[in-house]
């Protein structure tokens, strides 16, 4: 016995850790093959396990001094201690508060509108079917996005709130946590590329359990915005395009790296301010917009104007640009919702295919023959 039990005692070791190894082996094959499933979005991550998927959301606001992290975990999963630091999201989702109506047109593509509770002001909500919601007292109002009604939420009790914030410093944020209310925060405003905002879709297909779902529907956005710019590929980028109106006492020009610019470079159009480093916009004076554009082709107006007379009477001197006195005026922003919400907002995040061929429709009229407008209609 003495002289047997040490090579027992070897053995049993070695097939332990032996199992261990391959174990070990197995986790670490599994890591490897597990790969982020984003190609557009460069603010979003999902890397899907088996039972579980982490998101990380990087870059949620401006100069954001940290990414977070988010393990969304199916029922019985097992997760690794590693990521128990990181907040935890039962998943599918039973309930959801979501707190930008871009988010309206994922839930509603993925058919779980259902699972919507609460959501700030709501009249800003234009789609029909969440609107039925809404006046069934199936949705309620919890207030604004800066004010929250964190007492009516704790009474909802909603699984997940998907929210934002706009800088480093958002109090709201942490007096959420806090009640012990689950928070992820979204980034998908931040995102230049037009078809990065619209993968977004496949958070939402993660935390709702429709992965696959959320994949063919985004593959379809993708395929149709391609058939689009494929349809100018050729064309020269002749039409000379001004972008924007005066806010105040300042003219917001898009910069040339940010989604208007892109959707305008995409529709083989030749934006004046394309040249413009950065993303977001650059504040002007009238008189330099007026020296640059005054010979522009077609002006995209920002406002929900819909009558050359009211676009001047907002500003007298918008008479002196030639797309005016051309009338090849258009505006994306004046089609709304029976509450007042304005469908581009809430709707062309989602669908950038259709925001693309609007455009392409406005610079290339001979193109798309019989396609109606989704978003744009001509100032007349």
């Amino acid at each position: 016995m003495k002289f047997y039990l040490p090579k027992l005692v070897f053995f049993l070791s070695f097939f332990i850790l032996t199992g261990c190894k391959k174990n070990e082996n197995f986790v670490a094959a599994k890591s490897e093959i597990a790969k982020n499933s984003i190609e557009y979005a460069s603010g979003l991550s999902i890397v899907k396990y088996e039972g579980y998927s982490i998101v990380t959301i990087s870059n949620p606001w401006p100069n954001a001094n940290k990414d977070f992290k988010y393990v969304l975990k199916e029922k019985e999963a097992k997760v690794p201690d590693s990521l128990q630091t990181y907040t935890s999201i039962k998943v599918p989702l039973e309930s959801v508060v979501v707190t930008s109506t871009t988010n309206i047109p994922f839930l509603e593509m993925l058919e779980v509108e259902d699972k919507l509770v609460g959501f700030p002001h709501t009249d800003y909500i234009s789609s029909e079917k969440t609107r039925a919601l809404i006046d069934k007292g199936l949705v309620k109002n919890v207030g604004q996005n800066e004010k929250l009604n964190i007492e009516q939420l704790i009474e909802l009790s909603p699984d997940l709130i998907v929210t934002f914030g706009v800088d480093n410093n958002n109090p709201m944020l942490d007096n959420l946590k806090k009640s012990g209310l689950n928070v992820l925060i979204q980034g998908d405003w931040m995102e230049q590329s037009p078809l990065g905002k619209a993968e977004w879709i496949k958070l939402y297909g993660a935390l709702f359990g429709k992965e696959d779902k959320a994949k063919e529907l985004f593959d379809k956005i993708v395929e149709s915005y391609n058939q689009a710019k494929k349809l100018v590929s050729e064309k020269p980028a002749t039409t000379k395009v001004l972008y924007g109106s005066m806010y105040e006492d300042v003219w917001y020009v898009a910069k040339g790296n940010s989604w208007v610019a892109q959707f305008m470079k995409d529709a083989k159009a030749d934006y004046l301010w394309s040249s413009l480093k950065g993303t977001g916009s650059e504040g002007l004076s009238f008189e330099k917009v007026l020296d640059k554009a005054k010979s522009a082709n077609v002006w995209i107006v920002s406002g929900s104007f819909k009558t050359l007379e009211e676009l001047q009477k907002a500003n007298p001197h918008y008479g002196e640009f030639d797309a005016f006195k051309n009338k090849t005026v258009y505006s994306l922003e004046s089609k709304f919702g029976a509450t007042g919400g304005t469908i581009f907002y809430e709707l062309s995040p989602s669908r950038p295919d259709l925001v693309l061929k609007d455009y392409i429709k406005i610079f290339h009229p001979d193109l798309l023959e019989g396609y109606e407008f989704t978003f744009a209609s001509k100032l007349n």
